[in-house]
């Protein structure tokens, strides 16, 4: 069952949806997240047994009596950039609900819901603006046990370099420290390590972190203690990944961003991958920014900060891309980390070392009701996509996922690679082999295409680069360097 994809087709809203009959082994669906989660069980064939009766228990057979169960969410900020709203940027907290509901079901022995988000976050903003709250109130209300952590060490007063931190936020006796040394995938980078970059921290740190022979990460320990994670991403695009689902929401189950290289300074002409070319201004700014960056709080840093974005707004106004944060196609870097995490919660222990056999099960359960396109993972618009998936297998679901947005995921590094053959393999079976279950229909996955033929509107930087062509997938990768192709 790893290599199937379970789809269920919904209406595209978050509005309150109850259907005659519907659920009774959650007591009535109220929400169309409730409608949608049953569906996708049904289609799933979970209990099949049971199915229409209050004794179905769909999850029992993934989760075990008295398993410590994750649920990890996409809360990456509190606000939209775009002005569209939270629903096409985090996973909706209806989903979230209507997983919870189906996990009391399974006896749990404790419960987790959790994420690290954007460093700028603010958390309780978040939890009023996403109705958060108030899922916390009903879940609780129901007999749940659960507990809602952010993951986070580092949280910055406000989403810009010069506001002040605060560090060490949660303490380290709340994580487990991973190096995954020479198995790391951006070893073949690390001759140049001094490049790795990620936005708005000191590069030094990265430095620490990773090197030749060193790729550290720092993961939740509830994450590391789990028997089951259940994967709650929200689908939309990406600018750097160009799609984040299933793969890149693990993101969010390391502390500190200065573990997670996500691009390489300079352009490609120069060894870098911010940014394609070898434009001198935008070496000059990125300079800038790392002068920013290496500085405490304060006017020279905000002088510096300053500098750097006028520069990047003059070169916009006179038709330069503006893109300074390996936000294109050829971003090499950030799926190399995030296939990394997928290989920590796969093998990870809690003594940092991964096994040789999986440690725990990894359910991903994928929330494209309402999804995002256009220039993610803060400036998403909405797309109507009205769909749910999900899938025991992350690399599966997420190559799916493509093919739905009318993306071909072998022009997608991030979703091509985690197919590849390296040591802790996230897959035991090629892209071919996966199978798509949609109502009583069984497809293989390059049969799909968008639904209503709705493309989603990939990010600038990666147009003409990742749609699916006419007739198929395409047979040449394009995207930053590779694994599987050698």
């Amino acid at each position: 069952m790893h290599n199937v994809v379970a789809v269920a087709r919904t209406k595209a809203s978050y509005q309150s949806s109850a259907e005659a009959g519907c659920a009774p082994e959650i007591g009535g669906a109220t929400t169309s997240a409730e409608v949608a989660l049953h569906q996708l069980f049904r289609t799933w064939r979970l209990d099949p047994d049971h199915y229409g009766t209050s004794a179905w228990n769909p999850l029992a057979a993934l989760i075990p009596v008295g398993s410590r169960i994750v649920l990890k969410p996409n809360w990456v900020f509190h606000e939209n950039q775009s002005g569209a709203g939270l629903e096409c940027l985090i996973t909706h907290s209806s989903i979230i609900e209507a997983v919870a509901k189906y996990v009391s079901l399974t006896d749990p022995a404790r419960v987790v819901i959790g994420d690290a988000p954007l460093q700028g976050c603010d958390f309780e903003q978040l939890r009023r603006n996403a109705g958060i709250e108030g899922m916390a109130d009903r879940l609780r209300r129901s007999g749940l046990q659960f507990s809602i952590v952010d993951f986070r060490r580092t949280i910055l007063a406000g989403n810009a370099v010069d506001r002040q931190r605060s560090e060490g936020v949660r303490d380290l006796s709340n994580f487990v420290l991973f190096d995954l040394k020479n198995d790391s995938l951006l070893e073949s980078l690390s001759k140049d390590a001094s490049r790795f970059r990620v936005t708005m921290y000191n590069p030094e740190l990265l430095q620490r972190t990773h090197g030749a022979g060193r790729h550290q990460y720092l993961v939740a320990r509830e994450v590391i203690e789990a028997n089951v994670v259940i994967n709650l991403a929200k689908l939309k695009s990406h600018r750097k990944a160009c799609v984040t689902g299933a793969l890149k929401n693990l993101i969010g189950i390391n502390g500190n961003k200065e573990y997670l290289p996500h691009h390489r300074k300079g352009g490609s002409e120069s060894g870098g991958d911010c940014y394609v070319g070898g434009q001198v201004w935008k070496w000059a700014t990125e300079g800038l920014l790392d002068a920013a960056n290496r500085r405490p709080p304060g006017p020279v840093q905000a002088a510096f900060a300053w500098t750097a974005g006028t520069a990047e707004k003059i070169a916009v106004k006179v038709g330069a891309d503006g893109n300074l944060e390996g936000s294109w196609y050829g971003n090499g870097t950030i799926w190399r980390t995030c296939l990394d995490l997928q290989r920590i919660l796969r093998y990870g222990r809690l003594d940092g070392s991964l096994a040789a056999a999986p440690q725990r099960t990894v359910i991903s359960i994928t929330d494209a009701i309402i999804g995002g396109e256009g220039e993610g993972p803060l400036a998403n618009t909405p797309v109507p996509s009205g769909f749910v998936t999900g899938a025991l297998n992350s690399a599966a679901a997420e190559w799916v996922h493509a093919r739905l947005m009318g993306f071909d995921p072998m022009k997608i590094a991030l979703i091509r690679e985690a197919f590849g053959q390296f040591s802790y393999a996230l897959t035991d079976f090629s892209p071919d082999a996966v199978r798509v279950w949609i109502a009583e229909t069984e497809s293989p996955a390059g049969d799909i295409r968008p639904f209503e033929g709705r493309s989603f509107l990939p990010p600038r930087g990666w147009r003409g680069h990742c749609e699916l062509m006419e007739g198929g997938l395409s047979t040449r990768a394009e995207s930053g360097d590779s694994c599987l192709f050698g």
